[in-house]
């Protein structure tokens, strides 16, 4: 199928966010050896930059116990897919993009068969389940992470590891204002503008899209001019939307680019919490972070988890920055009276973005795709 090829690489990114990052680390390899080959899991960037995505990310985005159960089947034949690749026609590297669940298993058929493991994107170890980090010893052949704290963690128990900086600290760039960002998408800067930003996975639509739109008709009735705008992930198509916007009579933008761009034309961000967190923080736009599981997997997470904040940019920033409204917290009377907040106290907003200006200066430079490019040419070399 894939041939005796030398410099053959598979790489699994499992959701949106990989999916951004391991489009980056391909581009930056391509522009040193334009010879090395990947494939795998991936979605449209990964795509665009050159990988034959055997699995769409799309297929592999959920979260959560009961719905990685729900998705047992097409995870389960991924896996066998590339199973059989990994022992058949092994390739020259393996790079994972975080989603441990999926990518420790694979590790395994990979050393089994010889392959060399590049994690790329740490699992959340230091947050639950730290024992792992001896499987990942045993598995893995060296880690690039991307948080400060993350480094010393693998060193302490043994595992090669590499700092290598937050991509997003490259990727999140915006030279418009808010009013320049507006106008850009067509809005009328005069109005206060709310972005919706429901997450990557289809699961997360479905459970938290109609709190989300629960909360603008409350903050819609309370600011009659306010607009909203809502990010389309790439994982995702418009009609993923449909049962929860129509009918709801919310002036709603959806747009599937410029995120960056959008998130600056802002007033405020209602996010789910994940890595768009972080580049809403980046971007210095006040927002309020909110999530809810299934309550059975909350259960355990709770038995499970050892930080204090679920939400990457104030895990970055080892505070507070964004106001976390978690499982029952995050209800509709909740979230508009933050987001409220942010809208009508001019103090408070600006407080709120001056937090926010601490998490760039955590994340320090750029250069994470040249740094983890360098570390696959290092293993595609290596004897």
């Amino acid at each position: 199928m894939y041939g005796n090829h030398s410099r053959r690489v598979m790489i699994i990114a499992g959701e949106a966010s990989g999916d951004i990052y391991g489009a980056g680390l391909i581009r930056a390899v391509h522009r040193r050896d334009p010879a090395v080959r990947f494939f795998g899991i991936g979605g449209v960037r990964m795509r665009e930059a050159g990988a034959d995505t055997l699995v769409d990310a799309a297929e592999m985005a959920v979260v959560g116990l009961i719905e990685v159960l729900r998705h047992f089947d097409v995870i389960a034949s991924a896996f066998l897919k590339l199973k059989k690749i990994l022992l058949s026609e092994p390739p020259s590297l393996l790079i994972l993009i975080d989603y441990p669940g999926f990518n420790l298993r694979l590790a395994k058929i990979a050393k089994k068969a010889g392959v060399p493991v590049l994690y790329y994107i740490s699992p959340q170890i230091w947050a639950w389940r730290q024992g792992r980090v001896q499987k990942i010893r045993r598995l893995v052949d060296h880690m690039a992470v991307i948080l400060p704290f993350e480094a010393p963690f693998y060193q302490k128990a043994g595992v090669p590891v590499s700092f290598v900086g937050h991509p997003m600290a490259d990727l999140v760039t915006v030279s418009l204002d808010r009013d320049q960002a507006a106008r850009s998408f067509g809005l009328d800067p005069a109005h206060q503008i709310v972005g919706l930003f429901p997450g990557s996975r289809k699961s997360e639509i479905s459970r938290l899209l109609p709190t989300i739109v629960a909360t603008a008709c409350l903050l819609h009735r309370r600011f009659p001019e306010i607009r909203f705008v809502l990010p389309l992930a790439s994982t995702l198509q418009d009609e993923d939307l449909t049962p929860y916007l129509a009918g709801s009579g919310l002036p709603v933008t959806v747009v599937r680019e410029r995120i960056h761009d959008l998130t600056r034309a802002c007033d405020a961000v209602i996010s789910v919490s994940g890595t768009v967190t972080l580049e809403v923080a980046l971007v210095g736009t006040p927002l309020v972070i909110i999530y809810k599981l299934s309550p059975l997997t909350y259960r355990i997470a709770r038995r499970l988890v050892k930080v204090d904040h679920i939400g990457l940019c104030n895990i970055v920033a080892g505070e507070t920055v964004a106001r976390e409204l978690i499982q029952d917290d995050a209800s509709a009377e909740m979230i508009a009276e933050e987001i409220g907040r942010i809208l009508s106290d001019s103090g408070y907003a600006a407080q709120c973005r001056q937090k926010l200006s601490r998490v760039r200066e955590r994340l320090g430079g750029g250069g994470a795709d040249d740094r983890v490019a360098a570390l696959t040419l290092e293993l595609l070399a290596a004897p």
